[in-house]
């Protein structure tokens, strides 16, 4: 069977002459209605050389066209001036949580070729979460022309046992990456390169998660086709990263493009089953509308449901008013599914309405105002995901969230993705 991961080589400043807490900024897909957070990153950062520099926050995609050439600039300086190769590579990382608890993974490159998006399918790597095609041309204008990736794709593998990143530590990783403090309240992270050893151990034990008898093991079924990683945060990434590698493919032929940087992309993988890992449920706060109107149709939607999964509660939170609605025939397995197709359905009805995706009950509670409504409810147990990935495709978009905003990953490592 193909392989869906490998080495990279990885691309790093030397830290001992840039300031690592000033590089490490989050996940460019945060407190995307929370303008200030970037503005306090701004001003952290000041004039030295960060990751800031080199990627949009999703809060300024309406600027994409004006950011992108001097973010390609950027790059282009970075890397004449202050990443470094290091050819071959995975990086066991240790991150210190902002509840204290120490979350494991490993960097690694993923092949785009075992990845798949498309709802049902049978790839190595797969999404969770129903992938927005409309949410991919912005994300690709920002990676087409970009000569470097900074990853924030989190990967899961189901791996009970913990046979993979349980296996290292510092003796079979003996080399520091990074040590810092993450800034904004993101705790600390810690990373070490791997031993080709240790290389060898986790591939072999990540190879023995999808034998036959493992499928069987853990799904009741050995001609299932086989998962190895669920793509736990950056659906919309990863499927931008695939959509580039088929543009290239399709302009320069499939044997040139076998052996294009484009081909791969930087992730971390992370076991689901850590305990630090935290499935949180990512909220809803809609904006441009009447409250009590939404309340109204929301009321009439779900009383006229009559399907056979469990019932279900939607908190709502309004400027005047908090309360709860009841489903008793929800349709959908998921709380988050029933809402979802009400709001995407009041959407079409009303064009000036729009939702955003929220971590956080006080995010929610901060975002509420004459003409919103905010939308609280109880998340999925991690222990569905793979299960429900196998046998029911990809769940509803933003269904679930690894965890608080501040404990994303921060981009640290790059890779250069041109020749």
């Amino acid at each position: 069977m193909k392989k869906a991961y490998s080495p990279a080589d990885i691309l790093l400043p030397d830290f001992n002459k840039i300031d690592a807490s000033k590089w490490a900024v989050i996940a460019c897909d945060q407190f995307t209605s929370e303008p200030h957070y970037w503005e306090n990153a701004e001003r952290i950062v000041g004039d030295a050389p960060s990751t800031l520099r080199i990627m949009l926050p999703e809060v300024y995609l309406s600027e994409t066209a004006e950011r992108i050439p001097t973010i390609n600039a950027t790059m282009d300086t970075y890397l004449c001036e202050h990443l470094v190769s290091h050819p071959n590579s995975m990086i066991y990382v240790e991150r210190t949580q902002s509840d204290g608890n120490v979350r494991r993974g490993i960097v690694m490159a993923i092949d785009l070729e075992c990845y798949d998006f498309k709802k049902g399918a049978n790839a190595l790597i797969r999404a969770t979460e129903a992938t927005v095609i409309e949410r991919i041309p912005p994300r690709v204008a920002i990676r087409r022309d970009a000569k470097i990736e900074l990853p924030h794709v989190m990967l899961l593998i189901d791996d009970p046992k913990r046979t993979v990143i349980e296996s290292l530590s510092s003796e079979n990783c003996p080399i520091v990456a990074y040590d810092t403090e993450l800034m904004l309240g993101g705790g600390h992270v810690k990373g070490r390169f791997l031993s080709d050893e240790a290389k060898r151990t986790v591939s072999a034990a990540l190879d023995t998660l999808i034998t036959p008898e493992a499928m069987a093991e853990r799904y009741g079924d050995s001609s299932l086709a086989p998962l190895l990683f669920a793509v736990g945060d950056g659906n919309h990434s990863l499927a931008t990263a695939k959509t580039i590698y088929e543009e290239i493919k399709a302009s320069i032929g499939e044997e040139a493009a076998a052996s294009h940087p484009a081909r791969y992309a930087l992730t971390e993988v992370v076991n689901i089953h850590d305990e630090a890992l935290k499935f949180e449920p990512i909220y809803r706060v809609m904006f441009n509308v009447d409250p009590d109107d939404v309340l109204t149709k929301l009321t009439a939607y779900t009383e006229a449901l009559s399907g056979s999964a469990q019932s279900q509660t939607i908190e709502y939170l309004t400027d005047k008013k908090n309360g709860n609605i009841v489903v008793a025939a929800p349709e959908k397995q998921l709380t988050v599914g029933t809402l979802q197709d009400f709001i995407d359905g009041y959407i079409k009805e009303n064009p000036k309405a729009e939702v955003d995706y929220i971590h956080g009950v006080e995010s929610v509670k901060s975002l509420i105002g004459k003409s919103s409504i905010g939308f609280i409810f109880s998340g999925m147990s991690k222990s569905e995901l793979f299960k429900t990935v196998i046998y029911d495709g990809a769940l509803p978009r933003k269904t679930f969230s690894m965890g608080h905003a501040e404990d994303k990953r921060y981009y640290l490592e790059c890779r250069s993705i041109t020749k």
